[in-house]
Formats: C-alpha cells, sequence, structure tokens
C-alpha cells in the first residue's frame, strides 16, 4: 500500500509545495513544530533512509541543504535543524524545522496555521530557491 508521501507525490492528496525535481520533493509539515517546518522526500518509495542507494541519499541530503538554505533566508530562526526519524510515516523523509530553541526540535509542541498562512510559508520559502 502506498504511503501518504507517494499519495503526495502521485497528486492524490495535495500539499504546500516548496521544491520539485524528477527525484525529490519538498512541502510544509501540516503538523509543524515551527513555521517553516519542511519534508524532502525522494520521490521513490523507500521505507528507511539508509536503504536508499548512495546517490539517490547524497542527492537526497543535496536537495535537502538547498532547501534548508531557503528556509534559514525566509523564516527568523536561530538555525534550520534537521532530523530524520521515519517512524510516522514508512517512507525516507528528511526534517527541516527552524530553530528557536531545543523545544522546537522536540516533536512535542506543535503550530497550527490557516491555510492562507501556510501558503504564504511556503511563497516565502519559495522566493529563496
Amino acid at each position: 500500500m502506498a504511503s501518504i508521501f507517494t499519495k503526495i507525490v502521485e497528486g492524490e492528496i495535495p500539499c504546500y509545495k516548496i521544491a520539485e525535481t524528477d527525484e525529490f520533493l519538498a512541502f510544509l509539515d501540516v503538523n509543524p513544530n515551527a513555521i517553516g517546518h519542511t519534508l524532502c522526500i525522494p520521490k521513490q518509495e523507500v521505507d528507511k533512509i539508509f536503504d536508499m542507494d548512495e546517490a539517490s541519499y547524497t542527492g537526497l541530503m543535496q536537495f535537502s541543504r538547498q532547501v534548508a538554505k531557503a528556509i534559514e533566508k525566509a523564516i527568523p530562526c536561530k538555525r534550520v535543524g534537521v532530523t530524520v526519524i521515519g517512524l510516522e510515516v514508512p517512507h525516507a523523509h528528511v526534517h527541516l524545522i527552524p530553530l528557536h530553541s531545543m523545544d522546537d526540535a522536540r516533536f512535542i509542541q506543535k503550530v497550527k496555521l490557516t491555510t492562507e498562512e501556510f501558503q504564504d510559508v511556503a511563497k516565502r520559502i519559495k522566493a529563496h530557491l
């Protein structure tokens, strides 16, 4: 069965898209730790990030770096944190989280945004790519 991320890649589920290549997709997390929390995924469904072939893994990290640089320019924060956990969705993904404190990286506190706020954040980040 396709993961929710595969359904996003295939356009079955909408997302707040940040960036896309033939191999990778970045979109806002709809349950964000902080404003600008973005997920970067390979379009090919792979459960565990370290099961990716080396070229795809390296490509995902390079893609994530580009997106993180754009987030850093668009969203006021001390730094952009990166984490790979992957327990909630069986599809490799990188979390890019604008950090103001360590609490932003703990996946405990969540930020609520309206559709318009998500669209604005996505537009601000995309402007720096």
